[in-house]
């Protein structure tokens, strides 16, 4: 089963994270969408960042490994780390996500 996980983190990060994600083989695959506004309850008041929304592709079988490397490497406190099972998909990327992270 592949997965997509969706981490957000400050901008000047996101490349560093990416980089120790892949290295690790943790993922195939990251996608690094710039300009994202986040508006969020923190420390019992609205707050806001602006942040990268990093789009990883990974399988199942790897997201402990894969939220394990986010939480160390992350600068936040408490990281977002969202994922979703992907469950239809293009085989041909399917296998080639999945040779990536053997």
């Amino acid at each position: 089963m592949a997965l997509a996980v969706f981490v957000t983190i400050p901008s000047k990060d996101s490349e560093k994270l990416t980089k120790i994600l892949l290295e690790k083989r943790v993922c195939a695959c990251v996608n690094i969408l710039s300009g994202v506004k986040s508006y969020f309850w923190w420390e019992g008041k609205i707050d806001t960042a602006q942040e990268c929304l990093l789009v990883i592709k990974t399988k199942d079988s790897l997201f402990s490994r894969l939220k394990k490397v986010v939480k160390a490497n992350h600068p936040y406190e408490v990281p977002e780390i969202i994922a979703f099972k992907i469950d239809k998909i293009n085989k041909e990327y399917l296998n080639w996500l999945l040779d990536e992270v053997k």
